[in-house]
């Protein structure tokens, strides 16, 4: 039996999103290490050192929950600069998250998180028909909550001490999400900025 979520690579003109395998896991840990993003307690990224880790469940929610993991690999060079995921997968209401995503620091504010957002959500709606895909973000994250309304997207609400943090703090989450029908307004807009943004 097919999952609704298969592995496939998905190619821009600036980035390509591959699915994750153990043969990433240098490459990602050199771009945790480009700002030292593990250090930021709101988000969720792997320490170098436990960048394996972060790959093997990665591939075990694959097999238990459909989830897809990709790393974000910059065309201009090559080089491995982050990571994003298909989540909260609900594939008889055609409903997915796109989460878990960050980047090294000199691959931020370029074209790279655009149109890998552009490709994520061309797949969903256009490939997988999603009636609505999720965004969601921690309270305290206003870069990531500014960045998911310049996408398009629209706040549907904030989930309350939804989870507790490795350190024990409560996350109050925001949760955002672009309808089918906003789709091709979004993915023009998306088009549009990718034209005004440094490679």
């Amino acid at each position: 039996m097919s999952r609704w979520i298969e592995p496939v690579t998905l190619t821009g003109e600036f980035v390509t999103l591959e699915p994750v395998s153990l043969a990433h896991c240098e490459g990602l840990a050199k771009a945790a290490r480009d700002g030292e993003l593990w250090k930021l307690w709101y988000t969720s990224v792997p320490h170098p050192d436990r960048v394996e880790t972060y790959v093997t469940t990665a591939l075990q929610w694959h097999e238990a929950i459909d989830a897809l993991t990709f790393v974000a690999r910059r065309k201009e060079d090559g080089e491995i600069v982050g990571s994003t995921r298909y989540f909260n997968v609900d594939s008889n209401n055609r409903r997915l998250e796109i989460g878990y995503t960050w980047y090294a620091t000199s691959a931020q504010r370029t074209a790279i998180n655009t149109e890998a957002k552009l490709l994520l959500l061309a797949h969903a709606f256009d490939q997988l028909k999603c009636i609505a895909v999720e965004f969601r973000t921690h309270w305290m994250n206003h870069a990531s909550r500014n960045a998911i309304l310049r996408l398009g997207a629209k706040q549907d609400g904030v989930l309350r001490h939804h989870q507790i943090g490795a350190d024990g703090t409560l996350r109050d989450t925001v949760v955002f999400s672009i309808v089918a029908p906003e789709w091709p307004t979004v993915r023009h807009h998306l088009k549009f900025k990718l034209n005004r943004l440094p490679c």
